[in-house]
C-alpha cells in the first residue's frame, strides 16, 4: 500500500535540489543536464523519481495572430525543456535499473483550447513523448506516464487572459478549478506500486476528458 507525505517530499526535494535548480534554464540542455547530474550526487548517486512539471502557457491568441517567437519560446520550455529532463533521468536510471518518470501535459493537448495553440500543441507533444519514452523502456523496471490535469489553481493564472481563464472554468463539469492537494494520482505514478503502467495517460481533469 503506498503512503505518501506530500509536504515532506516537496520540503525534501528543495533542500536537496536547490543548490542545483533554482535559476535553471530549463530549455538549455546544458543547464538542465548540469543540474541532473549535480541533483544525483547530492542524492547519493541514484535518481528514482522524475515529476517533469515545469511549463509556460504562451499568450492567449489565435494563430493567425501568433508571433513565432511565442510558439518557439513555448516549445523551447513545455516540450524541449521535458525532452532533456527526460533523457537525462532515464540515462540514470538505467544504470540503477529503476525509476519512474512522471510528465505533467494537459487536458489542453487532448482536446485542444481555442486561442492558446502553442500549449495545446506543446502538451500534445509531453503525451507523444512520454508514450514513447514509455515503451523504448518497457522491458526495464522504468515507468513513463503523464497527467493531464485541466485548470489547477496555480500561479500559471497569472499568465493567461481573464476572459480564457473563465472558458477553461465553463469546461469543467465539476464546475470549479482543480487544487493541487488532488494531484495525488502523481504520487502514485511515482511509486514502485505503478507496476503496470507505462507510458500511460492519467486524466485530472474534473469530468472534462472526453477520452
Amino acid at each position: 500500500m503506498w503512503d505518501v507525505n506530500v509536504s515532506a517530499l516537496e520540503a525534501a526535494a528543495t533542500e536537496i535540489s536547490a543548490a542545483h535548480t533554482q535559476d535553471i534554464d530549463i530549455a538549455s540542455e546544458d543547464a538542465v543536464d548540469m543540474a541532473m547530474r549535480g541533483s544525483i550526487e547530492d542524492l547519493g548517486g541514484r535518481l528514482d523519481i522524475l515529476v517533469a512539471s515545469a511549463g509556460i502557457t504562451g499568450p492567449n491568441a489565435g494563430v493567425k495572430e501568433y508571433a513565432g517567437s511565442d510558439w518557439r519560446k513555448v516549445f523551447d520550455v513545455n516540450v524541449n525543456g521535458a525532452f532533456y529532463c527526460n533523457r537525462a533521468a532515464v540515462r540514470a536510471m538505467e544504470k540503477s535499473g529503476y525509476g519512474r518518470i512522471v510528465n505533467v501535459a494537459s487536458v489542453a493537448g487532448k482536446e485542444r483550447n481555442p486561442n492558446a495553440s502553442a500549449y495545446s500543441a506543446s502538451k500534445a507533444a509531453v503525451i507523444a513523448l512520454t508514450k514513447s519514452l514509455g515503451k523504448e523502456t518497457g522491458s526495464t523496471d522504468i515507468r513513463v506516464n503523464c497527467t493531464t490535469p485541466a485548470a489547477i489553481k496555480t500561479p500559471l493564472f497569472n499568465q493567461m487572459t481573464a476572459e480564457h481563464i473563465e472558458f477553461m472554468l465553463f469546461k469543467i463539469p465539476l464546475g470549479r478549478f482543480g487544487a493541487i492537494e488532488e494531484a495525488t494520482s502523481l504520487c502514485w505514478l511515482a511509486s514502485e506500486e505503478c507496476s503496470f503502467s507505462t507510458g500511460s495517460v492519467f486524466d485530472l481533469s474534473g469530468g472534462r476528458a472526453t477520452y
